[in-house]
């Protein structure tokens, strides 16, 4: 009986906590002008104490907090954080539309009912401003915003210029992190504002300065805005050289090499260099954000990574098509798998027509258009399988050409690049094939070679992400010296016959 007392006890002190736990409610999410407060008080430690780590915090809730602001929530960010006759007070509210009257009244009115029923002690004023990042971060935010609407490109523009003017002058290392962002703001605006072309000098003489000043963070991103630029005109020699010419930062973010290895794969898979694109792209999509947070970004390297697959003879997994994130983006680009996997000339013609002004405003539509060799290629590799001797008629038949003269030269070709084991009989006009090569070979020991590399390369990375505590090995030296230390002062004592047998050994 006493058990089963006390396991009605224990049953019931369980469903008091599991009450206590549905009763205690949610804490509430900040809201922006509490989120860009905390933000400014981080950056500010990051600064007292020599820590970047904290300013990267901030900076990875940009995305995110960018869409939540308005004009009142930077007009009121920017009167919490500074004082009353601030000069960069004002300067930062003079690119905001003043507050309108009626927003004015109900904030009158809101602090009376506030103070007639409960009085709450009111916020302390700030008596100094915040350090300098903390205005180039507020700067940031003003740009982002005035991106929203097309009345304000133009003044996005002039606020980039006075802010990279205000941020040269100032020539702050603590201030790296957030320049680079400032960068991509900038081009955003001259992007928007159609003046993209106009940056690209601006854009080069700070990647000198950066690359002089060894800053890491602002030199990636310049690299990249330079290659977008480039890329966006259709300049791929000039990109090309930039590449050549230029080294990227070893410990650049994850983000930024993701751009970086995407850019590359779209200017090696332009160039022919289809094994280099599609390594590129696989570094792109691992070090990418998840597909969800970055949707975009997604669903445009995997547009090309399916495309250079096909252009290097394989055929993409078909899971990669029922991705949520890129289900309906890669609609059009399954039907030209599918085309390319049949082995259909006429298949293919018909899709790429279909759905040309899709791949235009891709900028894949020269890439697919070499594919037509790669369809010719599958249907005579589908053939020489299901034939051991079929004649050029039937060839050309088969795969729609023009003539058996034509059928003949791709046949060779085929031939000579290793794509079907056989020869052709010119005498009576038909192709003998041969037997399939098997999957071994050097050809996979070079594979796992590649995936060896591949593993050591990620674990070498990870070990020098590592983060230590600062000075941690001299406390450790510290402490073993004190040891020695002591342990001398006990053998000599002992020596002495200071000490008894006993004393000093503890309990043992």
């Amino acid at each position: 009986m006493s058990d089963v007392k006390a396991t009605d006890k224990k049953e019931d002190k369980k469903d008091e906590k599991k009450d206590e736990k549905k009763a205690e409610p949610k804490p509430e999410p900040p809201t922006p002008t509490q989120e860009i407060k905390a933000n400014i008080a981080l950056i500010d430690r990051a600064i007292n104490d020599l820590e970047t780590r904290f300013t990267h915090r901030v900076l990875r809730s940009l995305t995110a907090l960018r869409k939540r602001i308005n004009d009142k929530v930077l007009r009121d960010a920017i009167e919490e954080n500074y004082p009353k006759d601030s000069a960069v007070k004002y300067s930062l509210l003079s690119w905001l539309p003043p507050a309108p009257l009626a927003e004015q009244s109900m904030e009158i009115d809101t602090t009376t009912e506030a103070n007639a029923t409960a009085p709450l002690p009111p916020s302390p004023k700030p008596t100094s401003d915040p350090v300098p990042e903390a205005e180039i971060y507020l700067r940031l935010l003003i740009i982002h915003h005035l991106h929203i609407s097309k009345d304000t490109y133009s003044k996005s523009i002039e606020l980039s210029h006075e802010t990279v003017d205000k941020m040269q002058s100032m020539n702050r290392r603590s201030m790296d992190p957030i320049a680079a962002k400032i960068w991509f703001a900038v081009e955003r605006s001259y992007e928007l504002g159609g003046e993209l072309a106009d940056a690209r000098p601006m854009f080069l003489a700070a990647q000198r300065t950066a690359s002089l000043r060894h800053d890491d963070d602002t030199q990636a991103s310049l690299i990249n805005r330079l290659l977008r630029g480039y890329l966006h005109y259709n300049l791929y020699d000039q990109a090309d050289k930039l590449v050549s010419k230029t080294t990227f930062p070893a410990s650049a973010s994850n983000p930024q090499y993701a751009r970086y290895h995407y850019f590359l794969g779209r200017i090696k898979a332009v160039q022919l260099n289809y094994t280099a694109a599609h390594t590129n792209l696989q570094q792109a999509i691992r070090r990418a954000p998840a597909a969800k947070t970055a949707p975009g970004f997604y669903q445009a390297v995997h547009k090309l990574f399916v495309i250079v697959e096909l252009l290097m003879g394989d055929i993409p997994d078909r899971g990669l098509f029922r991705h949520p994130v890129l289900e309906k983006a890669l609609s059009a680009y399954f039907d030209i798998v599918k085309s390319v996997r049949t082995g259909s000339l006429s298949e293919f013609q018909t899709t790429l027509n279909k759905h040309a002004a899709q791949f235009e405003a891709d900028k894949t539509y020269t890439l697919i258009v070499r594919l037509r060799q790669n369809v010719i290629k599958t249907g005579i590799r589908r053939l020489s399988l299901s034939y051991s001797r079929i004649s050029l008629r039937d060839i050309c038949l088969k795969l729609h050409l023009d003539s058996e003269e034509d059928a003949e030269y791709i046949v060779g070709k085929a031939i000579r690049d290793g794509v079907i084991e056989g020869r052709i009989v010119h005498e009576k006009g038909w192709m003998e094939c041969g037997s399939q090569k098997d999957g071994y070979g050097p050809e996979a020991s070079e594979v796992f070679g590649r995936r060896i590399g591949y593993c050591l390369d990620l674990h070498n990375e990870s070990v020098k992400a590592m983060r230590y505590p600062l000075n941690a090995h001299r406390k450790e030296l510290a402490a073993a010296q004190d040891a020695r230390e002591r342990e001398k002062e006990l053998a000599k004592e002992i020596q002495e016959g200071d000490l008894d047998d006993d004393e000093g050994l503890g309990d043992y």
